[in-house]
């Protein structure tokens, strides 16, 4: 059991699954509140949809790691697992059986909220996954893409199955006055984007940190290809960036909101988000040896939990109507 859990790389699936119910209860909730709206869709249909969701990432990280025990046998020699513990055969039905249910609850969640087109979320998720773990990850870029778009999808597929509902059950008095749901949607969107671009950054470290391993097996990484110091500057320029949007969605979206907001948001932004992009900033710059980029990994993902907690903020604030 726990080779297991090991294998399809439980704490991530918590991670995952607090994400969704995050979005749900600290974003869309307190935004209906506001105007007396309800959340549409009901627990169990909740809970199916982060069901589905953990079920395809986990038979992601199985086929991930079927198919990578030769590249973790240099790189990640303690962490593995099939051929150690799990048969490959034993891996290839799991990863079967997850990927199964994961599209079926997708399926008729799709069905039930009358939107069946978005089932293609999951069979696309899951097709996406499969090439990533056979051939996109050994290519240019491309599997740094795949990883951070799937990521992002994370928290938008919780506003994607609200809205249907949401348009369905209160679509008249938001026509009536000229409104509709979109902010709802931007805000989630926001927090996708930024779980996309963290990621990525985080993958193209990993990629740096695994740079004899995956030469070794014949990988086109970007480190590969361009040379670890390069890389750098690639990584340097990717925090830069993430620095340049949190301080426009500040100036633009979030100040003079409130005194308590500018100056609640303006202190978290600084501690928990812009000074940790600093010091990853400083980490990449003086990295030489695979432990270096190892931590700058670390700091990276410390760095993406803040920018989700900063949602328990904006709960507060929408309780308290402050924005």
């Amino acid at each position: 059991m726990i080779a297991i859990l090991r294998l399809i790389r439980f704490q991530n699936l918590l991670i995952i699954a607090a994400t969704q119910y995050i979005m749900r209860y600290c974003i869309i909730y307190p935004f209906l509140k506001l105007n007396n709206f309800e959340l549409q869709l009901n627990d169990l249909h909740f809970f199916l949809l982060v069901f589905s969701t953990i079920l395809i990432a986990a038979a992601g990280y199985v086929i991930n790691d079927y198919f990578d025990t030769g590249t973790d046998r240099l790189n990640r020699p303690d962490k593995l697992v099939i051929n150690r513990s799990i048969h490959r055969r034993q891996a290839m039905l799991i990863h079967f059986v997850l990927n199964f249910l994961g599209i079926a609850v997708g399926i008729y969640l799709s069905y039930y909220i009358g939107v069946i087109e978005l089932s293609l979320v999951f069979m696309l998720a899951t097709g996406l996954l499969w090439f990533y773990s056979t051939n996109y990850k050994r290519q240019f870029l491309v599997g740094n893409l795949v990883v951070s778009v799937m990521t992002g999808i994370v928290p938008l597929i919780v506003i994607l199955f609200e809205l249907p509902l949401l348009n369905k059950e209160y679509g008249l008095i938001m026509i009536r006055h000229q409104a509709n749901f979109n902010y709802i949607f931007f805000w989630i969107a926001a927090f996708s984007f930024f779980a996309f671009l963290t990621t990525l950054l985080r993958e193209i470290i990993k990629d740096a940190e695994d740079f004899e391993g995956d030469s070794a097996y014949g990988m086109n990484t970007l480190p590969i290809i361009i040379g670890r110091k390069n890389t750098k500057i690639v990584i340097s320029l990717l925090i830069l960036t993430s620095l340049g949007l949190l301080s426009l969605v500040f100036m633009r979206f979030l100040l003079f909101r409130g005194i308590s907001l500018d100056y609640v948001t303006a202190a978290y932004f600084i501690l928990f988000l812009i000074m940790p992009f600093v010091y990853l900033f400083y980490k990449i710059l003086i990295a030489r040896a695979k432990e270096d980029f190892h931590h700058a990994s670390q700091v990276t993902k410390i760095i993406m939990l803040a920018g989700i907690m900063y949602s328990f903020l904006v709960r507060y604030f929408l309780m308290h109507q402050l924005i």
